[in-house]
């Protein structure tokens, strides 16, 4: 496992990737803590302003062009920019099973979902978890 490969890439895709990643870290820890204390507004607000950031940031990642400079991950990216406020607006409202609903959904499908189609060979954090297969005479070495 290295890093390089991600710090060397051309932004945002480093900012995306460290957002998704602490994204990834904070909603699992936010799941786990209780819910409706001053820490899990504080630690929800965080992880709701990362989530914007990671689909903000996909908008200037275009690797995969199937509708113009467009993937389908970007449609991803337009529901993600919908549902945080979404799901932000029903905990205000005091709609705890609508909020619950709603951000369990993004952790799962936006992050996890997502975030398994990054480690597809070929893509950037395929290389950082697993390193570069190289072949060598038709071994691995």
């Amino acid at each position: 496992m290295s890093l390089g490969p991600l710090l060397s890439a051309r932004p945002p895709i480093p900012w995306h990737a460290f957002a998704a990643l602490a994204a990834l870290a904070i909603g699992a820890t936010q799941l786990a803590l209780p819910k409706g204390t001053t820490r899990h507004r504080v630690v929800g607000y965080t992880w709701a302003a990362l989530m914007l950031v990671v689909a903000i940031s996909s908008f200037w990642i275009q690797q995969i062009r199937l509708v113009g400079p467009f993937s389908p991950i970007h449609l991803l990216s337009i529901l993600v920019l919908i549902a945080v406020p979404l799901a932000v607006w029903h905990a205000h409202m005091h709609r705890v099973a609508k909020h619950r609903r709603v951000m369990i959904s993004l952790y799962v499908f936006a992050l996890i979902g997502a975030g398994v189609f990054t480690l597809l060979p070929g893509r950037i954090m395929h290389t950082v978890v697993f390193g570069q297969l190289r072949f060598l005479k038709g071994r691995l070495p």
